[in-house]
């Protein structure tokens, strides 16, 4: 079995001495950038109140120059769904080929989303189908992780039975202080009143066997496999995503056995609602159905 070190970060500090750490480690890179400055920095800014994309963009230069490979996550508010254009430009323009779109969720210390309004679904499937029009236009310019991903079964004929993010192990969560998470990293630092913290371990006292074994480790597992099951036998597009991310309904009903989210909605129904449709209009079948 191989280790593959992952890092999340808002790019702001990437220098030489960073992308010789990373290329030694053979660590992957995703770097948080919501596209153009007017939408990243309305909510991403330094700890004292200064913008920056300025520095975000910088980062990714430094990973241009030395090779490093490199994904951006950029998180979708209500603001971004009127702007499908000008991301798929400036993603363009800036030479950045790897996309992954994150819906602003309550989760952690996030307490609502701008998302919460049912009439944003409309909004949201408008921005879906715009994103789609033009990657099919400027084909391999910018790859959109949640296109990818639905094409790639689809065109394959292939479902998911699980997700990384509901399975044990498959994710080890280490923070700073070693304190050590399983599923979703999300759950990292988190505190329910249910549960108590996420953190079932430490690297330096606890090894993942012991980990495993504890009760409450036991209790999420448990709850989180009921939540699967729930997903399995109640929803069309269970074979999209293989029963959903823990923390998105541990956040959402606070219980990890729930089924649907909204964040499910966005992330995987409306998604695939377009790209489906889509391929069948490339595929001419739109008509013959």
């Amino acid at each position: 079995d191989t280790v593959r070190q992952s890092l999340q970060t808002n790019g702001i500090t990437i220098d030489a001495d960073w992308c010789d750490c990373f290329a030694r480690n053979g660590i992957h890179v995703g770097v948080s950038l919501d596209g153009p400055a007017f939408l990243h920095d309305a909510h991403r800014r330094t700890r004292t109140g200064k913008p920056s994309h300025a520095a975000a963009l910088r980062g990714i230069r430094w990973l241009q120059q030395r090779q490093i490979p490199f994904n951006v996550i950029s998180v979708l508010t209500a603001d971004a769904l009127d702007h499908a254009d000008a991301l798929f430009d400036f993603f363009a323009e800036h030479g950045i080929t790897e996309v992954g779109f994150n819906m602003e969720e309550t989760e952690g210390g996030n307490s609502s989303s701008s998302l919460d309004r049912p009439e944003l679904e409309g909004r949201y499937r408008a921005f879906l189908q715009r994103f789609w029009q033009r990657t099919l236009a400027s084909p391999g310019q910018v790859h959109l992780r949640e296109f990818d991903g639905i094409t790639s079964l689809a065109c394959s004929d292939q479902r998911l039975e699980r997700t990384d993010m509901n399975h044990p192990f498959v994710i080890v969560n280490v923070d700073a202080r070693g304190n050590v998470s399983s599923f979703d990293p999300e759950l990292l630092g988190v505190e329910l009143e249910r549960f108590g913290c996420f953190a079932f371990g430490n690297v330096l006292s606890d090894s993942l066997e012991q980990i495993a074994a504890s009760e409450r480790f036991q209790q999420v597992q448990r709850e989180m496999a009921a939540g699967v099951a729930a997903c399995r036998s109640s929803c069309a597009y269970f074979g999209l995503c293989g029963g959903g991310a823990g923390s998105n309904k541990v956040f959402e009903h606070g219980r990890f056995d729930g089924s649907e989210t909204q964040a499910c909605r966005y992330r995987i129904q409306l998604v695939a609602d377009v790209v489906l449709a889509g391929l069948e209009q490339q595929l001419g079948l739109s008509a013959a159905a």
